[in-house]
C-alpha cells in the first residue's frame, strides 16, 4: 500500500528519522540548515569558559573584597544552583511545575479578585449613567448651537472602543498616580521623584513645583517635614526614593562619571550627537562599526547590526526575515515588540505554552506534517522565537531544550536577550552562556543596550549573510535614523568595563553584585511568604498582588516609605494576575535591600500579601 506524503511524514517522525532533508515529502529545503551547527557534538563548544557554567559560583574575596553576604552565602548558592540545574542546564532531574501551575490562583483569591472588579465596574457604570443624565467631566453633551460633525453616529464610528474607554476612565484614571512618575535625577539606585498633585480626581496630574509656590503653609510644612523630602536641581519639590523599578542591572547609571564619562564626552569632539540619517545613507560612523564588531566578538557571532531602538529592533527585523509562506512559532509570553514584528511580517503564527518544550515540539511536528492551511504545501521556513529572561515573569528560557528541538526538526532559533545580556552568565553573555548553549546553535541573537549598558538601541547578531540581508531589508537600518554615535561610545565603554579591558575588576564585581543582590532579595521575599515568580539568578522579581485595589495600595504604601516600585495590572498582564515587579541592580547595597525588605514586611502585613503561605494571604 502506497503512503501519501503526510502519512509518510508521520511514519518517519514516529521512526525517529531526521526530517531536515525530506524536501521531496513536503519539508522545504531552506528549513534544512536551521542552525549554524547541526552536528550533535556541537553542543559542546571548544571554549569551555564560555559554554559551561560552573556548578558553583565561588566568591573571590581576593579579587572582589569582603563578601557582604558571607552569613547567607551558602544558602543563597544552594538555592541558585538547584534552580540552575533544574531549569537551565538540566544536570539534575526533578519534578518541575508548569507555568500554569505556578500561576494557579487559589479559588478564594480568584473569587475576591472577581468580586473587586465587579464592584469597580458596577460603580463605574452607575457613575456613567448619572453623568449622562446630569452631566459629567468625562461625557460631552452634544451642542445644538455649535454641533460637532462626529456626534452623528450615522456617519462616524467611535474613535475608541467602549470597554477600553470605560476601563481608562473609571479604573485606570483613579490610580494613575501610581505610574508615569517623573524623576529629576539619574536613574540609579537612589532617585529623586518629583511630587505631583491632582485637582480633578486623578484625571490629570501636575507637578508641585518649587516649595515657595505652594500658598498654603500647612501643605508646605507637610512636604518639608517629611522624612524623604528633597529639592530637585530646579528647586521643585521631590522625594528621595530607593529605586527598585528601573532597568539599571549593572549600575552604570550610578558610577557613570567614573567609568564612562571621559570616553563618552571625549567622543563629542569627533562625532555629532546625531548622525541625522539612516544607516544606509550617511548614518554610519566608525563608532557604529566598532560597536558592531564588539557585539559580534562578545557573542562569538560572525557579524552584528546595531539599531536605534530596542522595541523597533524586533518590530523591524522579524518582518525582514519572515514573510508569506513562512511560519513563526512564538512563546505565549513574548514581548509586544515580538508580537508586533510577527504580525507585520505576513507570516503565519503559532503559539506554544510558555517554556513548555513538549508543546513546542508538538507544534513544530504538526506544522511540518500539515503544512500550510488549505494548500498543505510545505512552509518555506520555520522560526521559533523566545526570550532569554521574560520581563513580567522573571523566568529564563529553557534554551537548551528549545535549541535541541529546533535542531531536531530544522527550525531557526531567534533569541531576544533584552533582559539577559549583561545580566546573566558568569561573564554577562546572557542566556546562552548561563544555560550552556553554543551561540552557533542560535541563528538570530537580539538584545538591547538599555538594561545593562546604560545606553539605548538594540542589536542583531548572526551570520554574515543574515546581517548583510538585514542591512538593506530591515526598516530599522534602511529607513530609521541611526543610533547616536555618542550612545555607541557609551555602549563600547560599558563593554570594555564588563570584559575587564579597562584594567580593573569592576566588570567582574558588577556581575557578582547583581547576582548576589538578586538572589538575596528573592530569598528574603520567599521567606516572607510573598508569592514571587521567576528563578534565582534572574534580576527581575514579580510579586503577586491579584486584587485590583491592592495595586494602588501597594504602590502608594511603598512610595510613602521611600520605595520607588513598579506595579502591573490589566491589560499588561491577565485580569487576575496583577503584580508588583522589582528590578535589582548591581548598584544596590545590602543595607539598601534590607531597608526595603523591612518596609515590605510591614506592607505585606497591612495588605495581606502572603499568598505563598495561605490563600487567605495572612
Amino acid at each position: 500500500m502506497m503512503l501519501g506524503p503526510k502519512a509518510l511524514l508521520r511514519q518517519r517522525m514516529m521512526d525517529g528519522n531526521k526530517l531536515a532533508r525530506l524536501s521531496s515529502d513536503g519539508v522545504p529545503a531552506c528549513v534544512e540548515a536551521s542552525s549554524q551547527s547541526t552536528d550533535p557534538a556541537s553542543d559542546q563548544d571548544s571554549d569551555d569558559e564560555f559554554i559551561h557554567e560552573s556548578s558553583s559560583y565561588a566568591y573571590d574575596e581576593k579579587c572582589l573584597g569582603k563578601d557582604p553576604y558571607a552569613d547567607v552565602r551558602e544558602r543563597m548558592e544552594r538555592l541558585a544552583a538547584n534552580d540552575r540545574a533544574l531549569h537551565a542546564t538540566h544536570t539534575i532531574k526533578g519534578s518541575t511545575k508548569s507555568h500554569e501551575e505556578e500561576l494557579s490562583i487559589p479559588a478564594l483569591t480568584a473569587m475576591s479578585t472577581y468580586l473587586a472588579y465587579t464592584v469597580l465596574i458596577m460603580c463605574g457604570r452607575i457613575r456613567d449613567l448619572l453623568a449622562s443624565i446630569f452631566g459629567g467631566r468625562y461625557i460631552r453633551q452634544p451642542s445644538k448651537t455649535n454641533p460637532v460633525p462626529s456626534d452623528n453616529r450615522t456617519f462616524f464610528a467611535p474613535i475608541v472602543k467602549s470597554w477600553e474607554h470605560f476601563y481608562t476612565r473609571r479604573l485606570y484614571h483613579r490610580i494613575q498616580d501610581c505610574w508615569n512618575r517623573p524623576i529629576a535625577s539619574n536613574p540609579g539606585a537612589h532617585i529623586e521623584v518629583l511630587e505631583r498633585v491632582s485637582t480633578d480626581s486623578q484625571k490629570s496630574m501636575k507637578l508641585v513645583g518649587p516649595i515657595d509656590s505652594i500658598p498654603d503653609e500647612r501643605t508646605r510644612n507637610e512636604y518639608t517635614e517629611g522624612e524623604f523630602y528633597t529639592e530637585a536641581h530646579n528647586g521643585a519639590v521631590a522625594r528621595k526614593c530607593l529605586n527598585l523599578g528601573s532597568y539599571n542591572y549593572l549600575g552604570f547609571a550610578d558610577d557613570w562619571k567614573n567609568t564612562c564619562q571621559d570616553e563618552v564626552m571625549g567622543s563629542l569632539e569627533k562625532f555629532p550627537v546625531s548622525a541625522q540619517a539612516s544607516r544606509n545613507e550617511m548614518g554610519t560612523t566608525a563608532l557604529h562599526r566598532e560597536l558592531e564588531t564588539t557585539v559580534a566578538n562578545f557573542l562569538r557571532k560572525d557579524d552584528a547590526l546595531v539599531l536605534t531602538m530596542g522595541f523597533n529592533t524586533n518590530a523591524t527585523t522579524i518582518p525582514a526575515l519572515m514573510g508569506r509562506g513562512d511560519l513563526i512559532i512564538s512563546d505565549e509570553l513574548n514581548h509586544t515588540s515580538i508580537v508586533n514584528g510577527a504580525r507585520a511580517s505576513g507570516a503565519a503564527i503559532r503559539i506554544f505554552r510558555h517554556n513548555d518544550i513538549a508543546h513546542l515540539e508538538e507544534t513544530i511536528r504538526e506544522a511540518i506534517v500539515l503544512g500550510r492551511p488549505r494548500t498543505r504545501r510545505p512552509w518555506n521556513k520555520i522560526m521559533v522565537i523566545v526570550e532569554g529572561v521574560y520581563s513580567m515573569e522573571g523566568e529564563y528560557c529553557d534554551l537548551k531544550n528549545v535549541v535541541k528541538v529546533c535542531k531536531k526538526y530544522g527550525a531557526y532559533v531567534y533569541l531576544d536577550e533584552a533582559h539577559s545580556i549583561g545580566a546573566m552568565g558568569r561573564t554577562g553573555r546572557g542566556c546562552a552562556e548561563y544555560t550552556g548553549v553554543n551561540t552557533a546553535d542560535v541563528d538570530i541573537m537580539m538584545g538591547t543596550f538599555t538594561k545593562s549598558f546604560g545606553g539605548m538601541g538594540g542589536y542583531i547578531a548572526a551570520s554574515k549573510e543574515v546581517i548583510a540581508h538585514l542591512r538593506w531589508k530591515c526598516a530599522g537600518s534602511s529607513c530609521h535614523n541611526s543610533l547616536s554615535p555618542i550612545v555607541c561610545q557609551q555602549v563600547i565603554t560599558a563593554f570594555r568595563v564588563m570584559q575587564g579591558q579597562d584594567g580593573t575588576n569592576l566588570g567582574k564585581k558588577k556581575f557578582q553584585d547583581l547576582r548576589d543582590n538578586s538572589n538575596y532579595f528573592r530569598m528574603r521575599l520567599n521567606e516572607m511568604g510573598l508569592l514571587t515568580l521567576g528563578r534565582y539568578d534572574s534580576p527581575i522579581m514579580p510579586v503577586m498582588l491579584y486584587i485590583p485595589t491592592k495595586i494602588a495600595a501597594f504602590s502608594r504604601e511603598c512610595y510613602k516609605r521611600g520605595l520607588a516600585t513598579v506595579v502591573v495590572g490589566f491589560p499588561a498582564v491577565p485580569l487576575l494576575m496583577a503584580r508588583a515587579r522589582f528590578c535589582i541592580s548591581a548598584a544596590h547595597t545590602r543595607e539598601d535591600l534590607d531597608m526595603a525588605l523591612n518596609e515590605l514586611e510591614e506592607i505585606a502585613d497591612i495588605l495581606q500579601l502572603r499568598y505563598a503561605r495561605s490563600p487567605f494571604s495572612s
